[in-house]
């Protein structure tokens, strides 16, 4: 699954890096984006070009009675996302790219659960394949936009760590997967596998837990003391 994530890139080669037509004011870096938040979302606009708004992290189908829905619906899975009733319709017709620069994933060890940041060697920008979906409170409250995540089964490098990974795009799939004139399923669909490439993996710290924490820290690699700890943990448990 992909329960946490950071975007800490410059907005400017954010953009530069997605081809946007505009990055909208307030978009700030973030270190520890968790469900149930706003977060950036790419979609691709009809006689404008691709632009970044801010949808809710977690799915609201708009045929939902409430937004309680979302909060089962921050993941879909790439292997049946397209005859999932939750999923089928924004598989066809509203699919995002979720920008990203790192996620987050956590490993038994002897000591408790302990985080790990993934992202590339140099940290350049990814592109998680997401959906998004439009719905309308029956109280009138106001439209609420929301996204979800696609994941897929782990590569090896991941699989240590968590047998599910969120399906990282290569930037040459990008505007295939934005098109809403392309709806063809089986064409959509070979477009979601496991990355292929090479993923940067460290500890980091515990703060991390906690989704009210939000800072630079937070994807610091943990001192070669404690890395070495966490190995000698998991050789004895061996």
């Amino acid at each position: 699954m992909c329960g946490r994530f950071t975007l800490s890139t410059d907005a400017q080669f954010l953009s530069d890096y997605f081809d946007l037509d505009r990055v909208p004011a307030g978009f700030e870096q973030r270190f520890n984006i968790a469900p149930g938040q706003s977060i950036a979302t790419i979609r691709q606009v009809r006689g404008v070009g691709r632009e970044l708004d801010f949808t809710h992290w977690g799915l609201i189908p708009s045929w939902a009675d409430s937004m309680k829905i979302a909060n089962h619906l921050i993941n879909a899975r790439a292997e049946t996302v397209a005859d999932k009733p939750a999923f089928r319709s924004a598989f066809r017709r509203k699919r995002c790219l979720i920008p990203a620069d790192g996620f987050y994933e956590w490993q038994q060890t002897a000591q408790g659960k302990q985080p790990y940041w993934i992202g590339l060697p140099d940290r350049t920008p990814i592109g998680f394949a997401g959906l998004w979906a439009h719905w309308e409170p029956k109280d009138g409250s106001g439209v609420v936009e929301s996204c979800t995540i696609l994941t897929t089964t782990a590569n090896e490098q991941m699989k240590p760590y968590h047998d599910r990974m969120p399906v990282i795009l290569q930037p040459d799939a990008f505007a295939a997967w934005l098109d809403p004139e392309e709806q063809r399923a089986d064409q959509v669909k070979q477009i979601l596998q496991p990355f292929v490439g090479e993923l940067q993996i460290y500890p980091v710290s515990r703060d991390v837990n906690s989704p009210l924490k939000d800072n630079h820290h937070l994807i610091d690699r943990l001192n070669d003391s404690v890395t070495d700890g966490l190995h000698s943990a998991g050789k004895e448990r061996i």
